[in-house]
């Protein structure tokens, strides 16, 4: 898996190939000045014979090339790291927005079976980790091979002898790295997805923190937290324990290789065997020394970003592997209208194929028809909306409009073709006007303010701080759950479209307000194929069908009328909620 990961962050970095070969070029040249360095300073060495016996003129000559090497190796630094920086974050940014892309694609299945909190965190959390182990890998990379490569070219020229050892005693530590890293990847992988699911957990105890506060639920909610928080920092705890190993255990291995370096470098320059070095050389092997090992330090030292960069990329390439909604056929229609018959034949359809739900479901609603859907929670209600939306592919059987099956139909023309209200509000944190317009970014003032009059959300909006230019707070956590539905339904009502679905829209409303609405629902289903879904039968009794669902199934249909006098399933629910009256 990991070198599958590593194959496609490559895949990611092509289209930045120029910056990666100009990171290359400068590494080259600023780690060639900086290898020139230590001949110099040993040339220099060489000139301080003894007391009294020193070569002012050499020595001053080669310190000012070693000065503007010193400078020139800078400025390549500098260049490098630019570029590099330049590639990752190129990468980093190509890969959040095709993640983002990608959760947009997910079919809406996955998007209600997963933690919400968690996949927030893969698009940010993962995607940040995968920035700062990339930043970190690359510049590591690049300096990393090419020290090493130079580093025994040029102590190869100074004593092959010794190069021979300093090579033989390297493996040591590449070993020693490789098995802490092998050791500790799963622990990155375990701590990455623990902080997702802590990332879940509190996005669901603030969203719901009323709730949480009006059930005395803080103490249990500490708990839970503290439980996944204890597992979080277990997994911290042993990924960070085994990668910080890695470090000192390399630094160790160094410290003999520059260990043995300077005692056969000082044989050498005492007994001439196997050749003769200077005093100068053997400062400039040590250098060297130092140099070489120098990347297995580096490369160590920042194993547990790298580690945490790779955990964090196999979980955005879960995502990037889901499978998508499925593709449009390339003859797929785009509808501008319609709505003047919509048709669902032998309808099958379950979330899982285990538990049955729809079943042979068969209904026509023709233009201007208001369609209500009733029946007991769990029934199939709220399906048969995801299944007219195309949230959700029938199974089975197949829903048409005007004679054409939507799946031979464009989503997003398809989707167009309704204005949805549900139960369950949803603003943006943006300005009154704004969540208004969300649909139709174009409106004009004057259709924003006929549209949220239209709503009965007019009077109210005049009475916030700044009227439509009130910003909203996330969720519009600053307006009460009426408010915010209101606002929901002016945003339908500026759409306009040929057909409604109303999903418990009122239920949120107090009863003189749903009142007025209702007339204004009147008006705007006037015309248009409605359809309808409600708990409290006040709101559907001048619908001109009512569905009466029980199982997935359609067990009465009729007028509100025709069903009381009936005296079945849906008479037995009316007069449940009307007992009292």
């Amino acid at each position: 898996m990991k070198h599958s990961v590593v194959k496609r962050m490559i895949g990611y970095m092509k289209p930045h190939t120029g910056f990666l070969i100009g990171s290359l070029v400068c590494a080259v040249i600023h780690i060639s000045l900086s290898l020139y360095a230590p001949i110099l300073i040993g040339r220099a060495v060489d000139q301080i014979v003894g007391v009294g016996q020193v070569n002012y003129h050499a020595m001053q000559q080669i310190l000012m090339v070693l000065a503007i090497t010193v400078l020139g190796s800078a400025v390549f630094q500098w260049m490098m790291t630019y570029c590099t920086n330049q590639v990752t974050y190129r990468t980093v940014r190509d890969l959040r927005v095709q993640t983002y892309e990608k959760v947009n694609s997910l079919p809406l299945k996955y998007i209600d079976s997963h933690s919400h909190g968690d996949l927030v965190s893969r698009v940010v959390n993962d995607v940040d980790q995968v920035s700062d182990g990339l930043l970190q890998g690359l510049t590591q990379l690049f300096t990393g091979v090419v020290t090493i490569l130079g580093t025994l070219l040029f102590m190869l020229t100074i004593s092959p002898v010794i190069t021979l050892v300093v090579v033989c005693v390297t493996p040591l530590s590449l070993f020693v790295a490789a098995f802490i890293s092998k050791s500790s990847r799963k622990m990155f992988f375990d701590q990455q997805a623990s902080q997702g699911q802590l990332s879940g957990y509190i996005e669901e105890m603030i969203s719901g923190l009323k709730t949480v506060r009006a059930f005395h639920y803080e103490s249990r909610a500490e708990e839970q937290f503290g439980e996944i928080n204890s597992r979080l920092y277990q997994a911290g705890e042993k990924a960070q324990f085994y990668s910080s190993l890695s470090n000192p255990s390399t630094r160790f291995v160094n410290s003999i290789v520059y260990t043995s370096v300077a005692v056969i470098g000082a044989i050498c320059a005492i007994t001439g065997v196997p050749t003769r070095l200077t005093v100068g050389q053997i400062t400039s092997f040590l250098a060297y020394a130092n140099q070489y090992t120098k990347p297995f330090n580096e490369v160590t030292a920042v194993l547990t970003q790298i580690q945490t960069a790779f955990a964090s990329a196999r979980r955005l390439f879960e995502i990037l592997d889901e499978e998508e909604e499925p593709a449009e056929p390339k003859d797929a229609v785009k509808v501008e209208e319609g709505g003047n018959q919509v048709e669902l034949q032998n309808v099958f359809f379950s979330y899982r194929p285990e538990t049955r739900l729809l079943q042979n479901l068969n209904l026509t609603a023709y233009q201007g028809q208001r369609i209500a859907i009733v029946g007991p929670t769990g029934c199939g209600k709220t399906t048969i909306i995801n299944l007219l939306m195309r949230f959700y592919d029938v199974d089975s059987g197949s829903i048409q409009i005007d004679g054409v099956d939507i799946r031979k139909m464009k989503r997003e023309s398809l989707r167009s073709l309704y204005g949805m209200v549900l139960q369950d509000t949803w603003l943006f944190s943006g300005t009154v006007r704004d969540n208004i317009a969300y649909g139709k970014p174009d409106a004009d003032e004057e259709e924003i303010v006929a549209a949220a009059k239209s709503a009965l959300a007019h009077s109210f909006i005049l009475k916030l701080p700044h009227g439509y230019d009130t910003v909203i707070a996330e969720d519009g956590g600053n307006l009460s759950q009426g408010q915010r539905q209101l606002l929901c339904i002016a945003r339908v009502m500026l759409v306009d479209p040929p057909m409604l679905i109303l999903d418990e829209a009122t239920s949120s409303i107090d009863t003189r307000t749903e009142l007025l609405v209702q007339k204004a629902f009147q008006r705007m289903m006037k015309g248009r194929t409605s359809f309808v879904v409600a708990h409290r039968l006040s709101t559907i009794q001048e619908a001109d069908v009512i569905l009466v669902m029980q199982d997935g199934q359609i067990i009465e249909q009729g007028t509100h009328r025709q069903l009381l006098t009936q005296n079945g399933f849906y008479a037995q629910l009316y007069n449940s909620q009307f007992a009292a009256s």
